[in-house]
């Protein structure tokens, strides 16, 4: 038989078997029964369905962007009528717990979306004039009101935001989670610190066999936390954004230890740390301690050696810095307060080593309705002597004076500075360490025996 003849039986062959086959199959991708708009309006449908099945609605911690913002816990109750029931944990201070009814649609486009189309707590994170600080400004919370449909797992609605395709997933609520939203701003103050806990804060992990320390810090206004190893050759760190809940935090992304993979953190009021267990011993934990992690020597630029080196709290510049403790505020608002009305304390600046070999803190002060033209100063003079061993700094403290200069005759303390200035005359000494800011350079003065701690702008 000739080759071309061969190939013809094989080619015959061939087509035979291929045409037999698609005669004998029954399993065709259903999809392909459907048109492109036959399909999104089945997943309208379907999504219209899902948002109305859960009699007390659906909750979501929506973290708008987990690398720089925490999340914001949202309920959300739909009807049939395209309205839609909606409360929040963005701010107390609106009272974003309470209900506040709005309208929503289910929308067909390139995709099917869910759509907030008029104002409610939701909208909060969207606004571009609404942001928590500056290198957000004209950006706001990052936050959108459209979240793109994609689909359904394990009883939660999957949704991806279309400003920046976030994922968002609904979970079924429950009428006690509803109605223990208020609890969220309780937590607030737990994540945050209270003057009667510690100012130093740590991650500990433990995998199950080995224990690992992060030095930890935590910004209120973005619900932002950091946490970096302390550990000499283990540059290990997380980063995650916070939500509140009733009884802890939820942190995203996850922070992983042992290969598993940890999101929620149970409050103990009797120490105030927060604690996410895993299996076979592996946790995490946020705890506090009574000293830093790491002791710097900082501290020296404040001695004679180092010269003279100016430093300062200044009102439009450091006063935002999450670092900042609850306890410095407070005393600041209450020394502002008793100064009289209408004044402000512009400047805290600490004098180390002048020329004449005086140290010693400056309080400027101003008027709130013009605080950049100084109207009055008060001087604390202090010696200082320190412990090398702990690393810490103690201002012994001296006369007052109305002017600095050498002439010029003590006055009596200024008694509406005193709680304030006591912070810094502490006999048990400052931790005096360099600290992360954005745009400058920055120290803290933080007590070694309560919560105070100010962020100081450097002039060096």
């Amino acid at each position: 038989m000739k080759i071309k003849n061969i190939y013809k039986y094989l080619f015959a062959a061939f087509l035979a078997l291929q045409l037999s086959s698609c005669d004998n199959n029954t399993d065709a991708d259903p999809k392909f029964d459907k048109t492109p708009t036959e399909r999104l309006n089945a997943q309208m449908a379907e999504l219209k369905e899902a948002l109305l099945s859960s009699p007390e609605g659906w909750k979501a911690i929506y973290f708008t962007d987990n690398t720089i913002l925490g999340g914001y816990t949202h309920f959300f109750k739909f009807a049939a009528d395209g309205t839609v029931e909606m409360s929040s944990d963005f701010d107390d201070d609106l009272d974003t717990d309470v209900t506040q009814k709005s309208e929503y649609q289910i929308q067909l486009g390139s995709t099917v979306s869910l759509t907030f189309t008029t104002r409610n707590w939701i909208h909060l994170l969207s606004e571009s004039d609404n942001y928590p600080i500056e290198a957000l400004r004209a950006k706001g919370y990052l936050g959108d009101f459209q979240f793109l449909y994609y689909g359904q797992e394990n009883g939660q609605i999957i949704f991806k935001a279309n400003r920046n395709g976030q994922e968002i997933r609904f979970v079924k609520a429950t009428k006690e989670e509803r109605d223990n939203l208020p609890k969220n701003f309780d937590m607030i103050s737990n994540v945050i610190g209270s003057n009667a806990r510690p100012l130093f804060r740590l991650l500990e992990t433990n995998d199950g066999t080995t224990k690992h320390q992060f030095d930890f810090s935590f910004s209120d206004v973005t619900r932002y936390a950091n946490a970096n190893s302390i550990e000499a050759g283990y540059s290990v760190s997380f980063n995650f954004g916070v939500g509140y809940t009733p009884t802890g935090i939820v942190v995203n992304p996850a922070i992983e230890v042992g290969g598993q993979k940890l999101t929620d953190f149970v409050y103990n009021d009797a120490d105030g740390s927060f604690t996410a267990t895993g299996t076979n011993g592996v946790s995490a934990v946020i705890k506090y301690s009574n000293k830093p992690l790491i002791l710097t020597d900082d501290y020296k630029l404040l001695l004679p050696q180092s010269g003279n080196n100016v430093y300062a709290y200044i009102y439009n510049i450091t006063k935002p810095e999450p670092a900042n403790s609850a306890l410095f505020l407070s005393l600041l608002a209450n020394a502002e307060a008793a100064a009289g009305a209408g004044l402000m304390i512009s400047r805290i600046q600490p004098w180390f080593n002048n020329p004449d070999g005086t140290s010693y803190i400056e309080y400027r002060f101003a008027a709130v309705t013009n605080p950049a033209v100084t109207i009055a100063r008060r001087y604390h003079y202090f010696t200082i002597t320190t412990d090398a061993v702990n690393k810490t700094v103690t201002l012994v403290p001296g006369v007052w004076k109305s002017t600095a200069t050498a002439a010029a005759p003590a006055i009596a303390t200024p008694s509406f500075l005193k709680a304030l200035d006591d912070e810094f005359m502490n006999p048990q000494g400052l931790y005096f360490a360099k600290t992360p800011v954005s745009g400058y350079t920055a120290y803290t003065f933080t007590s070694t025996t309560t919560p105070f701690r100010m962020v100081a702008y450097s002039f060096q």
